[in-house]
C-alpha cells in the first residue's frame, strides 16, 4: 500500500515517518498517533492528568521514573521533552501543568544516581530558568525550590560547562523584592536567600566550576544578604521574642555565616570590600549597631586563623576614610574596638604589634591634625574609640605581651623636651592608651611589672611639667603597684587607721626591686610633689607613694621608705620657691605616709611617735595636717612654718628602729632623698656614703643569697669559748670608740656634702709629689719592657724561614 491517511493528510509510505517525527508533538494530532511515538514521551504524556487540577499521576510516574533508571541514555531526552512542554504551557498560562512538569522534573532528579546525573542536569537548569523568568510570583518560588533540592545533591562527576550568572543575579532581584503583599514579599526574599545559599553550596565545593568569589558574584550576593538583616535589624533588635527560623533577616544571617565560613584565606576579602561598600553607601556607620553586630557575625564565622585579616581589612578601611566626618570614623573605630577582642586571641608576635602599630599612628594623626576647636569633641570620641580597641586588643593577650604592648606604646610617646600644644595632646593620648593597656595587666612581680626599659621613660615622664601628663602617669603606676585593691582606700590623704587595708609581705624578688629601683621612683615622686600645689596632682602622687609603702614595705625596705618621708619633709623646709600652703600640704604628706607606714610594718615605737607628733600638731599647727590645702582659697603666714619641734625627727626614727630590734644604719648615716636626681639602673651613693653603709650591704647580700635559695638553709652561728675568742673580743672597741668613730664620719659626710668645690680641693692636694715620682717609674719600666720585646722581635725576624720552621736541621 503506497499511499496512507493519517490526520486527513494523504502521504506516501517512505514520508510517513518522517511526517510523524514531526507532527506527534502536535495538539491537534490524533490518537492513532500516539502507538507510533517513543517510549519515553508516552510515559512523560501519561503522568499528566486530563484535569489539570487533579495533579501529577502517581502510578504513571512511577514507571517514568523506573524507565529512567533502567535506561539512563534516555535522561537527557525525557529532560528536554519534559521542557518543551513546560515551555508551551507557560506560554498558554497553563500553570498548573507548569507545576505538574516541575514535580515530575524534582521526582526524576532525586532518583537519578550520581553517575547519570549530568545527563539530566541541563534540561533541569532550563527548566529552573524558564520557569525564573515569568513573573509569576509562585513559578519564581517554585523553580527556587527545585535549584535548592538540585544544590543539596552531591555529584561525583565534575562540570565544566555550567554557569550560574543568571542565578545568582536572579536571586539577588529575588532577595530586594518590594510586593505589595508582606507574606509574598517575604516569601519571594525568602526563596531568593535560599536559592543564594544553594549557589554557594554548589560551587564552593567544585573547583572546576565558576569561581563564586570573583567580584561580580559577590557584589550581588553579599549586599543581598545585608539589605535583608538590614530591613529587620530595628525590630529584631527591640523585640523581646525570638525571631522565627522562617524569617529573613535569620535565613540571611544564617547564609552569611555559611559563606564566612567557607572562605580561605585569599577569598575573605571578597567578601569583606562589598560589605564595606554596602555599609559605605547605605550610611550604616553613624548608627553602628548593624554594623558592630554584621562583624561580630564575621568574626564568630570565619576561620580562627584568618580573623587577623578582619581586623587588618577594617583598619585599611579606616585609613582610607581618615576624612570623613568625626562621627564616621568614631563609628568605624567603635566597630574595631568591639571585634578586635575576637582576633587577639589569634595574634601573636610581629601581627599583634603591627594592630598596636596601626591604632598608635590613627591617634597620633588625629591628634595632630584637631585644630578647629569645633570638631574636637568628636575627634576626642574618635581618640577614645580608638583607645578602647587598643585596651580590648590588648586585655586578650598574656601578661608577657602586655609588658611588651606598654613598651612599645612608651617608645612613641614624644619627649618632654617638646613642649608645643599638639606634642603635649599627643603626650596624654598615648599615656592614655598606656593606662588602658596597664589596667588590664595583674601584676605578680614588680620586677616583670617595671623593666627597666619600661621604668625609666615612665619615671621621665612623671616630671613632666605638664599636670595632666603627670596624672595619668601616676595613674599608671597606681594600676601597675596595686595588687590588692588598695587604690580607693589610700585615694585620699588622711592619717585615719585604714582598718580595711589588704596586706601582704613582700617577697624576694619585690624586696630586691625596691632596694634596686625603690630610690628612683621615690625621687621621682619627690620631683613631681615639688612641681605645683595642684591638689589633684598632690594627691594623686600622695596615692602612688601609699601604694608603694603598702606594697613593698617591710622590715628589710623601711629604712629606703622613711628616707622617702624625710626628704618630702626636708623640701618643704628648705626649698624656698615654693608657696606656704605647698610647703602645708607636703607636711601633710610626709606625716600621712608616716601613720601608713607604722600601720603597714606594724613597729608600734614608729606608731606612738607619729601620734604624739599628730597630737602635738592638733594643738598647735592644725595646717600642717590632712587634708590638703587649696593654694586659690587657703592662705598660710610664714610664722606658723617655723616649728621644729613638730617636724619628723631623723635621730627619732633612727631611735624608734633600734628599740624595735631593727637595722637603723642608712637613717643614721643617709641623708633624705633631694630633688632632682638623675635615673640610674640601681641606687647608687657617693663614695663617702659607700664607706659607712659596708656593713648594711654585706648584711642584704647575706640574707639574699642565703633566703633566695631553696636547698641550702642557713648555718646556725657557733659562739668559740676559748682563749683566742676571749683575747678577741677584748681586742674589739669599745662603744666610745664606735660613737666617736661614727662621729668622725658623720662629720666627714657633712664637710663634703656642704663645702664647696675649691675647699674641696684644697683638702685633698697632695702635699708632696711621691705618687707622680711613682707612676713615672711604673712608666719608664713599662717603656724599657716594650723597647726588649721589639727587639727581640727583630732579632727573630731577622732569621731566615728554614731556620725558624726546621732549626733541628740546621745544629752541628
Amino acid at each position: 500500500m503506497s499511499i496512507i491517511r493519517c490526520c486527513f493528510e494523504t502521504v506516501e509510505l517512505p514520508e510517513f515517518m518522517d511526517t510523524m517525527a514531526s507532527k506527534c508533538t502536535d495538539s491537534c494530532c490524533c490518537g492513532c498517533c500516539t502507538a507510533l511515538r517513543p517510549r519515553y514521551k508516552r510515559l512523560v504524556d501519561n503522568i499528566f492528568p486530563v484535569n489539570a487540577e487533579d495533579g501529577l499521576v502517581k502510578s504513571n510516574m512511577e514507571k517514568l521514573t523506573f524507565y529512567s533508571l533502567s535506561s539512563p541514555e534516555k535522561l537527557d531526552r525525557i529532560g528536554e521533552y519534559l521542557y518543551q512542554k513546560a515551555t508551551k504551557d507557560i506560554n498558554r498560562k497553563r500553570y498548573k501543568l507548569v507545576e505538574i512538569a516541575m514535580e515530575a522534573m524534582d521526582l526524576l532528579l532525586m532518583a537519578c544516581h550520581a553517575q547519570t546525573l549530568n545527563l539530566f542536569v541541563e534540561s533541569f537548569l532550563k527548566m529552573v530558568q524558564k520557569l525564573m523568568e515569568d513573573s509569576n510570583a509562585k513559578l519564581q518560588i517554585l523553580a527556587t525550590n527545585s535549584f535548592v533540592k538540585f544544590a543539596n545533591i552531591e555529584e561525583d562527576t565534575p562540570s565544566y560547562h555550567r554557569r550560574y550568572d543568571f542565578f545568582i543575579s536572579k536571586f539577588s532581584s529575588m532577595c530586594h523584592g518590594n510586593n505589595d503583599n508582606i507574606e509574598l514579599r517575604d516569601s519571594i526574599r525568602m526563596a531568593g536567600i535560599r536559592g543564594l545559599q544553594g549557589v554557594i553550596r554548589k560551587t564552593v565545593s567544585d573547583d572546576l566550576v565558576e569561581n563564586i568569589w570573583d567580584k561580580q558574584h559577590m557584589e550581588k550576593i553579599v549586599p543581598s544578604l545585608l539589605f535583608n538583616m538590614q530591613v529587620y535589624q530595628i525590630t529584631s533588635l527591640n523585640s523581646t521574642e525570638e525571631t522565627t527560623p522562617s524569617s529573613p533577616p535569620v535565613l540571611a544571617e544564617a547564609v552569611l555565616r555559611e559563606l564566612v565560613s567557607r572562605a580561605s584565606f585569599t577569598h575573605i576579602k571578597s567578601v569583606l570590600r562589598p560589605l564595606l561598600t554596602h555599609l559605605d553607601r547605605h550610611d550604616l556607620w553613624s548608627s553602628n549597631h548593624f554594623a558592630i553586630h554584621t562583624f561580630r557575625i564575621v568574626m564568630i564565622s570565619i576561620q580562627p586563623q584568618y580573623s587577623y585579616t578582619v581586623v587588618e581589612t577594617l583598619m585599611q578601611h579606616l585609613d582610607q576614610n581618615m576624612k570623613s566626618s568625626p562621627r564616621t570614623k568614631t563609628s568605624l573605630a567603635v566597630v574595631l574596638s568591639k571585634i578586635i577582642a575576637i582576633a587577639a586571641g589569634e595574634s601573636v608576635g610581629p601581627s599583634a604589634l603591627d594592630i598596636i602599630n596601626n591604632l598608635l599612628t590613627h591617634l597620633r594623626t588625629s591628634t595632630l591634625s584637631t585644630q578647629n576647636e569645633s570638631v574636637m569633641s568628636d575627634e576626642s570620641q574618635y581618640q577614645e574609640a580608638l583607645i578602647n580597641a587598643l585596651g580590648e586588643f590588648a586585655n586578650h593577650h598574656p601578661d608577657y605581651q602586655k609588658i611588651e604592648i606598654m613598651l612599645f606604646i612608651m617608645n612613641t610617646v614624644p619627649d618632654l623636651s617638646k613642649t608645643s600644644k599638639g606634642d603635649q595632646m599627643l603626650q596624654n593620648i598615648l599615656l592614655k592608651s598606656l593606662l588602658k593597656v596597664g589596667v588590664q595587666y595583674r601584676t605578680i612581680s614588680f620586677e616583670k611589672a617595671f623593666p627597666v626599659s619600661f621604668l625609666q621613660p615612665l619615671l621621665r615622664m612623671a616630671r613632666a611639667p605638664h599636670i595632666p601628663t603627670r596624672l595619668i602617669v601616676m595613674q599608671i603606676f597606681q594600676a601597675l603597684l596595686d595588687r590588692h585593691q588598695n587604690q580607693s582606700v589610700l585615694n585620699v590623704v588622711s592619717i585615719r587607721n585604714y582598718a580595711t587595708l589588704s596586706l601582704e609581705n613582700p617577697s624576694r624578688s619585690d624586696i630586691i626591686f625596691t632596694h634596686k629601683y625603690g630610690s628612683n621612683i621615690m625621687r621621682a615622686l619627690l620631683d613631681a610633689l615639688s612641681l605645683d600645689n595642684s591638689v589633684e596632682a598632690m594627691n594623686s602622687a600622695y596615692n602612688t607613694a601609699a601604694l608603694m609603702i603598702a606594697e613593698m614595705c617591710c622590715g628589710e625596705s623601711i629604712q629606703e621608705f622613711l628616707l622617702f618621708i624625710l626628704g618630702i619633709q626636708q623640701i618643704a623646709i628648705a626649698n624656698s620657691e615654693l608657696t606656704y600652703t605647698h610647703k602645708c600640704n607636703l607636711h601633710a604628706i610626709a606625716v600621712s605616709l608616716l601613720a601608713l607606714l607604722g600601720r603597714v610594718t606594724g613597729v608600734n615605737n614608729i606608731m606612738e611617735y607619729c601620734d604624739k607628733i599628730i597630737e602635738s600638731r592638733q594643738e598647735e599647727a592644725n595646717h600642717l595636717l590632712p587634708g590638703l590645702m587649696d593654694p586659690d582659697k587657703d592662705v598660710i603666714d610664714s610664722s606658723s612654718l617655723n616649728l621644729p619641734h613638730l617636724m619628723i625627727d631623723k635621730l627619732a626614727l633612727s631611735e624608734c628602729l633600734q628599740n624595735a630590734g631593727m637595722e637603723n644604719t642608712r637613717i643614721q648615716t643617709d641623708a633624705p632623698y633631694s630633688l632632682n636626681q638623675l635615673d640610674q639602673s640601681h641606687q647608687r651613693h657617693s663614695w663617702v656614703e659607700t664607706r659607712g653603709s659596708i656593713a648594711e650591704f654585706n648584711s642584704y647580700a647575706d640574707s639574699d643569697s642565703v633566703n633566695s635559695s631553696p636547698v641550702l638553709p642557713k648555718k646556725p652561728v657557733i659562739i668559740e669559748l676559748n682563749f683566742d675568742a676571749m683575747k678577741r673580743a677584748l681586742a674589739e672597741p669599745t662603744e666610745a670608740s664606735k660613737r666617736e668613730a661614727r662621729e668622725k664620719q658623720q662629720q666627714l659626710v657633712k664637710t663634703f656634702r656642704d663645702s664647696n668645690f675649691d675647699d674641696l680641693m684644697r683638702r685633698t692636694e697632695p702635699k708632696h709629689e711621691v705618687i707622680q715620682n711613682r707612676l713615672n717609674d711604673l712608666f719608664n719600666s713599662l717603656a724599657v719592657e716594650r723597647q726588649i720585646t721589639q727587639d727581640h722581635k727583630s732579632q727573630q725576624s731577622n732569621k731566615p724561614i728554614y731556620e725558624k720552621h726546621f732549626p733541628e736541621l740546621f745544629y752541628y
